[in-house]
């Protein structure tokens, strides 16, 4: 219980911010359900909830003063798994091509709100597990490392977005996941590697750009 109090004492800020965020993004949902009589685009808040789950793992983590490093590779395993969740929502601009063209701004305005708080989790989860990272893993490895998270990610969005797979399939249907990965590895699928390389280096560029903004002086 004192670890969860200084904890929101500690990210009073972040968490404030990120919450009226979140509501104001839900609230242009309902506008947008009200003005058009329909429930489309209600499965964002369930988006934005798997987009919380790896920023709840890192805060958890980084509220310690130095997590045990079993523990810390364990919640590794399970944040990567969920992380490609946060930027996810981005792809959801798609359902675009579904939306009436009455009030279609309102539809652009409702994923983008919903899309720009995945990535802002996102960042804010990663810049947290590179700074845990960081006390184990030697500075040399740490770009690789890097890397290699925005490429994972992206390649996780690649087959939640087209191949339908979520990140309980790990669980629920392993060989049919693995099965389509390994086809994807050693098959051709320009789609994939485009798809992975491309949405990896937006993720990686935006990220080290935010990190330079903030650590710059205005």
């Amino acid at each position: 219980m004192e670890t969860l109090k200084t904890l929101i004492l500690d990210r009073f800020k972040i968490l404030s911010i990120l919450t009226i965020s979140m509501v104001l993004s839900i609230v242009l949902l309902m506008v947008r359900m009200k003005l058009n009589q329909s429930f489309y685009l209600l499965f964002l808040v369930w988006n934005l909830f798997l987009a919380v789950i790896p920023f709840a793992i890192t805060t958890s983590l980084i509220s310690k003063t130095k997590p045990n490093k079993i523990r810390l590779i364990l919640s590794f395993g399970v944040w990567l798994l969920f992380l490609p969740n946060a930027p996810y929502i981005v792809t959801d601009l798609l359902h675009l091509n579904n939306s009436p063209q009455r009030l279609l701004w309102l539809d652009v305005l409702v994923i983008v709100s919903f899309a720009f708080n995945g990535l802002v989790l996102f960042m804010l989860s990663l810049s947290d597990m590179e700074k845990l990272l960081k006390l184990y893993v030697k500075p040399q490895f740490m770009f690789s490392i890097m890397l290699s998270i925005f490429g994972l990610t992206a390649f996780g969005i690649y087959l939640g977005r087209f191949l339908r797979y979520n990140s309980w399939e790990l669980l629920n249907n392993p060989i049919a996941l693995f099965s389509d990965i390994i086809h994807i590895l050693f098959q051709p699928n320009i789609e994939a590697w485009i798809f992975t390389l491309t949405f990896g280096a937006f993720l990686g560029m935006s990220y080290w750009m935010l990190k330079a903004f903030s650590n710059s002086k205005m």
